[in-house]
Formats: C-alpha cells, structure tokens, sequence
C-alpha cells in the first residue's frame, strides 16, 4: 500500500504539501495540486484515517443509537442517516437499544469511547444518566423521532398531532364511535404523546376515551397483540384499533385473524408509522406516515452544525395521513367536528 512518501516522491513535493492537498489547505498552488492528486490517483492512495484522527481531533464518524432496528421505521430511518453522513464525508456507527435503556447507554458509552464526532440518539426513555451527563458536557448530540424534555439538545422529529386529528375524522366520518388506542411506552415522549393527541382529536366529537379502550404496548409486535386480544374480550369492543406504532399494528392485526374476525368488516384497524408492508396486508392498512428519509437528513446536518460550532435549531416535519381499505367503507356523509354524530352510551360514558 502506498504511503504519503510515495506520494510526495511521485509529485515532486514535501510531503507537507501532500498533507495540505488533502486537507484542502488553501495554500497550495494549482500546479501543485494537480500533481499531488494524480499521484494518489494512479497510486491508489488512501490516507490512514486514524493518524488524521489523532492530528485533527476528529473522526469523521457519527454515532446512531436507534430504539429498534427491526422496526422498519427505524431501518429506514438509519438508512437514511448513513446516506446523509456519507454524502457530507462522514460514515456511521449504528448501535440497536431494542427497546432498552441499559442496552442504550451501553452503545451510548461504546460510541464515547470510539471518540465519535458527534451522536444521534432516540432515546428509549427520558432519564438516562449517562446522555443527561454528555449533553452537560457539551458533546455533540442530537435527538432523533423522541427526546429528553428539558435537556438542551436539538430535536429532529415529526409531529403527528394534524395526522391524528385527520384520522379520527376519517373514522368519525366512516360512522365508527367506539375507538380504541394501543399506546407506546408512556416513559417515551412519543408513546405518551400521540395518546395526547389521540385524546384531543376525540374531544371535538364529544366522543370519551375510557381506560378500558387504552392499553399499555411496548412498540413490539406482542404488545399489541396481547393489548387487542384483552380489546376484544371487552363487553363491548371497540369498532377501531389504532395502533401507535407500525409492530404493534401487526400484533393487533394477528390477533383479530386468530379470532377469525375480520378487517374492516368485523373491526378496523389503523397505525402510525407507515411501512411499505402496510400496502401488501389484506387489507392494506390506514396509517399516518412520517417524513422518514427527510428526518435523517435533517439530523445529520443538524449534528454536523454542532460539531463544527454552530447552533443548529430543532426541526419539525408533518406527518399525513394515508387513507387504505383497513377502516371500511362510508356509510354516511363525513361530518365536521363542528356538527359531531349523536353521543352512544359508551361515549357519554367517564373515563
């Protein structure tokens, strides 16, 4: 393998000017680098990335804690991530939290470590000593879909509370009353969030939301299995499952199958996060998308800021809604919220 020396031997030069091409030092002259750079060329040169770490104090290496790498979801947005990274002259260090704190801080602590650049975390729950204790030191970081409240560190994400409000009037306008919420993680911001909104899209329609049509998920698929299965032993089952993740969906979806019930026409089906695998269900399933690829871009600039001194502010991209065949057809005129249906019993009914 070649070095610097050859390098400079080949060029005519100091091996000082050969370290200033690659650094893109503005001193060198045209001639110079012209033939500095067909000399790495036809010798297949390619500069030590640890000894420039060392000189420079950087590695052009970003760390990407994501919460589970078998939502799709996250998959796309880690792709997404790396594509950003390396199009900006940075690669990637992904490590999968799967849903657990410890698991988190442990590639939180590896990727200090590794002296990464800067981090990009979803944090899997709001009170991690360790991130709390990076940010207080001022390491580059960004957070990504979730965040810590109160911690000074910028936030890329989505906001889905527009999409929820356009999904219960989806299903308000599709004749269905009894609505049901499958929840993520309440120590997530995005678990105890999108029930918030779920909640208030329902207030105008005057229609409740009882702890009995609430259950606790864990953004895994047997969550929201075992979530719909206790839905469906209910007196009196909800007429909609929404899911609050894309897994959790698929769990819900398992179990009203093994009911031998049926979707849409013995109870609907909805979830946020959408996935490609949605559009190829029978039926293809209703689901608020996330602008996924746009998130990681937006992440990864941001950090970039942050690392080479400026102050990047948060981002917050809309989600939508995509409407399929997984919550039925209309059985009359969609209303407003200004003009809600008439209450049913389990609508007047408390929390």
């Amino acid at each position: 393998m070649a070095s610097i020396k050859d390098v400079a031997a080949a060029a005519g030069v100091s091996v000082a000017t050969v370290s200033r091409v690659l650094n893109s030092h503005p001193s060198v002259s045209p001639d110079a680098r012209t033939r500095v750079l067909a000399a790495v060329e036809s010798l297949g040169y390619r500069p030590n990335a640890v000894a420039r770490s060392l000189r420079t104090d950087q590695t052009r290496t970003l760390g990407l804690v994501i919460s589970d790498v078998l939502n799709p979801y996250f998959t796309e947005l880690a792709r997404s991530v790396e594509e950003e990274a390396r199009a900006l002259g940075y690669s990637v260090i992904i490590g999968n939290a799967d849903e657990r704190p410890d698991l988190q801080d442990h590639h939180v602590q590896n990727l200090l470590d590794r002296r990464v650049d800067g981090l990009l975390v979803s944090p899997t729950d709001g009170g991690s000593p360790l991130m709390l204790a990076a940010a207080r030191a001022g390491t580059p970081m960004v957070f990504v879909d979730r965040w810590i409240p109160g911690v000074d560190v910028p936030v890329v994400r989505s906001d889905g509370r527009a999409a929820i409000r356009d999904l219960v009037a989806h299903l308000h306008g599709l004749g269905h009353r009894r609505l049901a919420i499958i929840a993520g993680p309440a120590a997530t911001t995005t678990g105890s969030e999108r029930v918030a909104a779920f909640r208030e899209a329902l207030a105008p329609y005057d229609i409740a939301l009882p702890d009995a049509y609430i259950g606790q998920g864990d953004f895994q698929a047997d969550s929201g299995r075992r979530v719909t299965e206790g839905f469906l032993d209910l007196a009196e089952p909800p007429e909609v499952v929404f899911a609050a993740d894309n897994l959790m969906a698929l769990g819900a979806l398992d179990a009203i199958r093994a009911r031998g019930l049926r979707v849409p026409d013995d109870i609907a089906l909805a979830a946020f996060d959408d996935i490609p695998w949605f559009v190829h269900t029978a039926p293809p399933v209703t689901a608020i998308a996330q602008p996924t690829k746009e998130l990681g871009r937006a992440a990864v600039r941001a950090l970039i800021d942050r690392i080479e001194g400026r102050t990047p502010e948060s981002v917050t991209l809309p989600a939508h809604l995509v409407a399929r065949e997984s919550c039925g057809e209309s059985p009359q005129p969609r209303q407003s919220p200004q003009s809600p249906h008439p209450l049913t019993s389990m609508e007047r009914s408390p929390r």
